[in-house]
């Protein structure tokens, strides 16, 4: 049975939370408490899965709640419901949290994240997974800057002066960033010449995923010419993945997120390169011979799925759960049960209609077999039909060329 931990200062939402959800008592044990100290003394005493907190209360806010239970428990789900529309505390509340859940929020709503973030918890968990993340020799570590990045984001006063110098500290990123503001894909009217100013235009996300792009890309570099494996294949594909999934952003997928999510939906296959490169070309001999997907033919050489391995390396480097999620489902999204378009429809939408060119990272593989058409974007309650998921992912496609 899951334990859930449910903080907020106004008791009448956690009755009605606690009525909403009694359905589920006989798989989620359920406490309910009204301040951060509360929920500090009940983590000394019992083991926590999964916290929801409210950011707004009297003594410790959430923030601070959440930044302790990071700290003491870190394998514990975490949740924030807040009705912050700053976004400089939103880019806080979000490096502390798993998700992050704007106010109002009905139930219903909350029960379905809830579900979602133990299925991808248990999908991550699996004894199949857990067995090739095994055999890899070393898992790469968050890169650096990144991960100073998201040190000061949690920071309530951080300034874009701060974020600037971080990214300044080193000149091939630093380099890089500005290379990326300056391309097409965002359009500026004049040049971008300093970090603080992109820092300004573009925002605390959009910098932070910038730089978590350029970083990987350098090690993306120092794969191995194993195969068809081509680098900058790989990063074709992910620019291209990453602005088709961004133009089909809305709902609940966040247009960052979105970009981030297409740029690193196939990092599993640079740790299958460099750690199961036999195994991979396996996968691409029965994918050819077969006319099978492969990341089918992947879990029958390995035992998981580029896709899985990925996800698994983003949940460890503290990426947002929603990105972690669209990554782990990009191939088989129908297996989440939809509450309105959200990251995973988002991403497997606009992997199914990259352009043949620039539909895999693989040469020669087999493709998406997810099936999507315009009843599953009704289904899911897209903002747009099949025609205009089309007309959009092109238009990304000619502003990446």
């Amino acid at each position: 049975m899951k334990n859930i931990l449910f903080v907020d200062d106004e008791q009448e939402l956690l009755d009605s939370l606690r009525a909403r959800l009694y359905k589920h008592r006989h798989e989620w044990d359920m406490t309910f408490v009204a301040s951060g100290e509360e929920a500090i003394a009940t983590f000394e005493k019992h083991t926590i899965d999964l916290i929801v907190s409210d950011v707004r209360m009297p003594g410790m806010d959430g923030g601070q709640l959440l930044s302790l239970v990071k700290q003491r428990s870190p394998t514990t789900v975490r949740i924030i419901v807040s009705g912050y529309s700053d976004p400089v505390q939103a880019a806080r509340l979000t490096s502390l949290a798993h998700q992050y859940v704007a106010k109002p929020c009905n139930g219903q709503q909350l029960e379905n994240i809830i579900e979602r973030c133990f299925n991808l918890q248990a999908l991550l968990s699996q004894e199949s997974l857990r067995g090739v993340v095994g055999r890899i020799g070393k898992l790469p570590a968050m890169p650096k800057t990144y991960g100073r990045l998201q040190t000061a984001l949690a920071q309530p006063q951080v300034t874009a002066g701060e974020i600037g110098d971080i990214v300044n500290s080193d000149a091939a990123i630093a380099t890089k960033v500005l290379q990326i503001t300056n391309s097409a894909f965002f359009r500026l009217r004049k040049p971008m010449v300093r970090i603080k100013d992109a820092v300004t235009y573009l925002g605390f996300a959009t910098i932070r995923n910038l730089v978590l792009s350029a970083e990987i890309v350098s090690q993306w570099n120092e794969s191995k010419d194993v195969f068809d494996v081509d680098p900058d294949r790989l990063q074709d594909h992910a620019h291209h993945a990453a602005a088709a999934c961004k133009s089909l952003a809305g709902g609940r997928a966040a247009p960052d997120d979105a970009w981030l999510a297409g740029f690193l939906h196939d990092i599993g296959y640079w740790i299958l390169v460099q750690e199961c490169p036999a195994q991979l070309a396996q996968a691409l001999e029965l994918s050819r011979a077969e006319g099978l997907p492969l990341f089918e033919c992947e879990r029958q050489t390995t035992g998981s799925t580029h896709a899985e391995i990925g996800a698994y390396l983003l949940g460890l480097w503290g990426l947002p759960y929603t990105v972690v999620e669209a990554v782990a489902m990009h191939h088989t999204p129908r297996v989440v049960t939809p509450h309105g378009y959200d990251l995973v429809s988002a991403l497997a939408v606009s992997h199914a209609l990259l352009d043949p060119a620039h539909s895999h990272a693989l040469t020669g593989a087999g493709g998406n077999a997810a099936d999507l058409d315009d009843g599953y974007l009704k289904a899911v309650e897209a903002p747009f039909d099949w025609e205009e998921a089309q007309r959009r992912v092109q238009a990304s496609a000619e502003s990446t060329n």
